[in-house]
């Protein structure tokens, strides 16, 4: 298992490149911005609930010697939530190279139980505030003329559903269509946009931060355990380098081989409770 001390970055050159991490106090985002940190970034860095979280990841790209610079992002409040990619990109200067999209989440409910305004609630989170953060971000690679990379993180539910969440994957499928179309539109530009889509990752969505991944075992899943947020963040990572440079509109999928087990669930489930979500 790679450790978040000895895990390897991506080569290129980042000089004084500067990257934005959406929600990046812990978890995925934490461990993306301490891996770009790794690799030459300076970082911004938002946070919604936990703001000595974020207050830690920044301490930590500090002392790997690049810049951090922390505000708090409530993609609830939009569109002026969005300010926040230009308030850190000014705060950090330089170029703006990358913004990673990694704030969302939700529980999910039954399909005929779903509140309009819980439904909502995930479309703005998951889908419009990813939009925002990524057209603020575009523009401003456009308008430095030099490039770019935008990466979402999306998940396996990107592409397959799952019972009694219909609300976070259907904003994951747009999340994953907003990706390629804008993949085709800022081609031009020599910005690339990608998706990251894991799966079940030791994070506290899933309420497994102090969890070891290699002592979760999940029979289900070809790996036969959970993920590592690092396991993330160097797809991501790689993603955002110079080595990418001909990768766009892709979707990466990062799951133990999660989704391949669909046909097996379909002949070898023995019993209808997985109905119930």
């Amino acid at each position: 298992m790679t450790s978040p001390t000895d895990s390897p970055t991506p080569s290129g050159t980042a000089g004084s490149r500067s990257a934005i991490v959406t929600a990046s106090d812990s978890g995925i985002g934490k461990a993306t911005a301490v891996t770009l940190a790794k690799a030459g970034f300076d970082i911004g860095i938002t946070w919604h609930d936990d703001e000595a979280g974020a207050q830690g990841t920044a301490e930590e790209v500090r002392a790997l010697g690049r810049r951090a610079e922390v505000r708090r992002l409530d993609l609830e409040q939009l569109p002026e939530a969005a300010d926040v990619v230009d308030e850190l990109a000014d705060a950090l200067g330089g170029q703006l190279w990358a913004l990673v999209s990694n704030a969302g989440g939700g529980s999910g409910g039954p399909f005929l139980e779903l509140p309009y305004e819980q439904w909502r609630t995930r479309m703005r989170v998951n889908l419009d505030g990813a939009f925002l953060c990524m057209q603020r971000a575009a523009r401003r690679m456009v308008a430095a003329g030099a490039g770019g990379r935008l990466v979402a993180v999306t998940s396996v539910h990107e592409t397959a559903p799952r019972v009694g969440s219909s609300d976070y994957v259907t904003a994951k499928h747009g999340l994953g269509g907003l990706v390629k179309n804008a993949a085709l539109e800022l081609s031009q530009h020599g910005i690339t946009v990608n998706a990251v889509a894991p799966g079940e990752i030791a994070t506290p969505l899933t309420g497994q931060e102090d969890t070891d991944p290699e002592s979760e075992r999940r029979p289900g899943v070809p790996l036969g355990r959970v993920g590592h947020a690092y396991e993330i963040a160097h797809t991501v990572a790689f993603l955002c380098s110079d080595q990418a440079s001909y990768t766009t509109g892709a979707s990466y999928v990062v799951d133990g081989g999660m989704l391949l087990m669909g046909p097996h669930g379909g002949s070898d489930l023995t019993s209808d409770e997985w109905r119930s979500g």
